[in-house]
């Protein structure tokens, strides 16, 4: 693919009809210029989308040595340990890290983005699953366009690239096979009834764990109305609420399979508030094996994903000048961390009493 040709201060002035001094006049904003001229500076720098930032002017060269992460909230410990990495990696490597955080509005990231492309940041790491959709597609084309026309790089760390033509690096790990084996590992307890709490239809993340939970049910032979998912979204609160719901409706099941470890807190503090016992009456395992996971009563069972490593390789692949990298994803491994939150399913008979109807 050929690289897009970076535009220059004095393309803008050939555009523009006037010398290279009066454009750096007009883009420095210290000296008088004619409000005729300003405006033809102005149009043709907006035109070539020219990026002129007094900052980045004045630290030629310094910018290059900032690696930028954004993130959706820094109070998850999956974020907060991706960000740990990110900093981590960069200061080895003798550079500055900046985190943003976006509470996964869009506008916000774009601002972001756009903000350390005027600042000249050599790499730009946004962190998190998403909804694919077409407004997704369109911004991150923009983001590895923009981002390669001034020398930058893009990396997307846990997401996908909408195409593989784009000047992006991809790294990730496998989804899909951790809720595999997360399933499997309650299949394996002897779990038939198998709740998956907290799916978000469109996030890419977490439809890949529901997809592993479907893929590993079927393996065991159980037809697909067996799968039961819950699109409750993530967090502790959204896993509580969830689970009291559905101990109140009196579904039979045996185990749920928590969408991470914040949501399995709220599905443990659930249990325990309708007077069952975890996992006596109900196994649970959880995903990321954030620090609190080992702390949970009782300590959970979960899949261990590489959150640290995975910012320690967006910042390596970036600053590895690889160009056979881009487009091409980085997956790493996850595995099941096997605590104290499942055992066998009670006995035929004695499957827990959650005080709601029993389902015709």
């Amino acid at each position: 693919m050929t690289q897009k040709k970076r535009v220059t201060i004095r393309d803008v002035a050939e555009r523009a009809g006037v010398s290279v001094a009066t454009v750096s006049r007009v883009l420095s904003g210290n000296y008088p210029v004619p409000p005729a001229t300003r405006t033809r500076v102005t149009r043709a720098a907006r035109a070539l989308d020219y990026v002129a930032n007094a900052h980045a002017r004045a630290l030629v060269g310094g910018g290059r040595k900032t690696v930028a992460v954004v993130l959706r909230q820094v109070t998850s410990p999956f974020y907060a340990h991706v960000a740990e990495g990110v900093e981590a990696e960069a200061a080895e490597r003798g550079r500055l890290c900046l985190v943003g955080t976006t509470g996964g509005d869009p506008q916000r990231e774009l601002d972001f983005v756009q903000l350390m492309r005027e600042e000249g940041a050599g790499v730009v790491i946004l962190v998190g699953g998403v909804v694919e959709d077409d407004s997704y597609r369109a911004r991150v084309a923009h983001y590895a366009h923009a981002l390669n026309a001034v020398g930058s790089r893009l990396v997307l760390c846990g997401r996908p690239s909408p195409d593989p033509d784009l000047p992006a690096l991809v790294v990730g790990f496998d989804n899909e096979a951790g809720a595999r084996a997360a399933t499997s590992h309650l299949l394996s307890a002897g779990h038939r009834d198998i709740v998956f709490i907290g799916g978000l239809p469109g996030n890419t993340a977490l439809d890949a764990r529901t997809a592993g939970y479907r893929t590993a049910l079927a393996e065991h032979g159980l037809p697909p109305e067996a799968a039961h998912v819950v699109d409750c979204g993530l967090g502790r609160s959204a896993g509580h609420r969830a689970m009291t719901e559905l101990l109140k409706q009196g579904r039979k099941f045996t185990a749920v399979f928590a969408g991470d470890d914040m949501v399995a807190a709220g599905v443990l503090r659930a249990v325990t508030d309708a007077g069952l016992r975890v996992p006596d009456d109900i196994s649970v395992v959880g995903y990321n094996d954030a620090p609190l996971a080992q702390d949970l009563n009782p300590p959970l069972t979960t899949v261990r994903t590489p959150a640290e490593e995975l910012g320690r390789a967006a910042v390596r692949l970036a600053l590895g000048d690889r160009s056979d990298a881009l487009g091409v994803p980085h997956i790493l491994g996850t595995h099941i961390v096997v605590r104290d939150s499942v055992g066998p399913p009670p006995r035929p008979g004695g499957a827990p009493d959650t005080g709601g109807p029993t389902p015709a």
